[in-house]
């Protein structure tokens, strides 16, 4: 659940940005073992934020409340350790009527937040899940495309899917997405999302078996091989050791170790006009 705006003085340059990802919630049922690890892993920070008579753990990348990114919750009964992402739209209960008449599905109904906005959480129709969500305050501003990403913060999200081409069909009618198409060869093609001329995520057929359909986030690291040697050593399995991606980065995949999946990278600004 996003907290930010009841917390910091709300910035100048927030305003809508529909289809940014803008928070992101791991879920599990072991918060603290998580928090442990990805202190020691990232360096991110706790801040417990009080709802009511209960505390949702916030997650900060600084010792700043605008370093704010996301935070951590419990999974819904029966589902494995993930993590989920928000992403910003005009119309929350809009978005989730038109995932619904696309082949999605609604799994959580339209809902406030009270003094923070409203969502609801969907999945595509192969299964991915992810929450709609607009933010009373506007959302943060895109760091440019020529400066590389603020170190231990989300950056990119990335959709690992059985059926690609339907799936960007359905992000394209549901949330107003383009897509460019990249063929990456025996790997097949690679599809990122586009909205209002701002690149915001990727979708792949790149699915180990028995894996389901995901969205997988990606933060920025200064060294992926030191980060990647640091989660392995503190209990992480390593499904992606890091490798490079000419003209993009380098990057790595952990499993953290309650089983949640993240991706870290040291991108590769890209040059102004591209």
């Amino acid at each position: 659940m996003p907290t930010e705006e009841r917390t910091q003085p709300t910035s100048p340059d927030r305003k809508p940005r529909p289809g940014k990802f803008v928070w992101f919630e791991h879920a599990s049922r072991d918060a603290k073992k998580a928090q442990k690890f990805y202190d020691e892993v990232l360096g991110w920070r706790v801040e417990p934020f009080p709802i009511g008579d209960a505390t949702y753990d916030t997650i900060l990348a600084g010792d700043t409340p605008d370093t704010m990114i996301g935070g951590y919750t419990e999974p819904a009964k029966g589902q494995e350790p993930h993590w989920i992402s928000y992403i910003s739209v005009e119309d929350v209960d809009g978005a989730a009527k038109a995932a619904a008449a696309n082949g999605g599905k609604v799994i959580e109904p339209p809902h406030d937040l009270p003094g923070v906005g409203r969502t609801a959480r969907v999945a595509d129709p192969q299964g991915a899940e992810l929450y709609v969500f607009r933010n009373d305050q506007g959302d943060p501003a895109d760091t440019p495309a020529t400066e590389p990403p603020p170190a231990r913060r989300f950056f990119w999200n990335e959709l690992h899917t059985t059926d690609p081409e339907s799936a960007v069909a359905f992000y394209e009618k549901v949330f107003g997405f383009t897509r460019q198409t990249m063929d990456m060869g025996p790997a097949g093609n690679y599809y990122i999302l586009a909205k209002d001329g701002v690149s915001r995520a990727g979708v792949t057929g790149h699915l180990p078996a028995g894996t389901p359909p995901h969205w997988l986030p990606y933060v920025e690291v200064d060294d992926p091989d030191a980060t990647i040697a640091r989660a392995k050593k503190l209990g992480a399995k390593i499904p992606v050791a890091p490798e490079d991606i000419p003209g993009v980065g380098r990057f790595g995949v952990l499993e953290d170790p309650t089983g949640a999946v993240l991706a870290v990278m040291k991108a590769q600004p890209r040059q102004a006009g591209h």
